[in-house]
């Protein structure tokens, strides 16, 4: 009887150890789930940071719709970061730029790196960037002042209901060693 316990708790651990394993493993994979899920579906305002042609994109005189701008720094970055015009009005289809500035408030040379998001929701699938900062990392000198362009345009195929969606840039800190 003794054996057959020890057998039995045995069985036990292992089917333990294996259930942390697992629960590890889908705790990282989570974060990477999460945010291909987001790509797709535009859930939580995320954009795709791949740049965007216009192509044969037909513009749409007969709507206007309004993009608003907020930008937003991270502790630690010493940045003055913000949008040279705070919204623009623009007909779908139609390409736009806008101008950004940073300035680094530092005396040493820091890096950022611009994360997007659009609310409504719904509406992040249908803002295109061909042309933007956050796509790639941004490094100021002590006291440098940089203007970042950016370059979209609105899809036709906006849901008629959206005519006035907000754009919002946080830079956040980028160090040397994130690969």
């Amino acid at each position: 009887m003794n054996e057959q316990q020890s057998q039995a708790n045995k069985k036990l651990a292992l089917k333990l150890v294996w259930i942390i394993v697992g629960a590890l493993l889908f705790a990282f994979a989570l974060v990477p789930l999460y945010d291909v899920i987001c790509s797709v579906t535009g859930l939580n305002g995320k954009t795709s940071n791949i740049a965007q042609t216009a192509g044969k994109q037909k513009v749409d005189t007969s709507r206007e719709v309004t993009v608003q701008f907020v930008s937003a720094v991270m502790p630690g970055l010493g940045w003055n970061f913000y949008p040279m015009q705070t919204s623009v009005k623009v007909h779908p289809g139609q390409v736009t730029v806008v101008m950004f500035e940073a300035k680094n408030t530092t005396s040493e040379v820091v890096a950022g790196q611009a994360i997007p998001s659009v609310t409504p929701g719904k509406a992040s699938a249908h803002l295109k960037k061909i042309e933007c900062f956050c796509f790639v990392r941004q490094s100021l000198n002590p006291g440098q002042v940089k203007q970042l362009p950016l370059r979209f345009f609105i899809s036709a195929d906006l849901p008629p209901d959206v005519n006035e969606l907000t754009l919002s840039y946080s830079f956040f800190p980028a160090t040397d060693d994130a690969n």
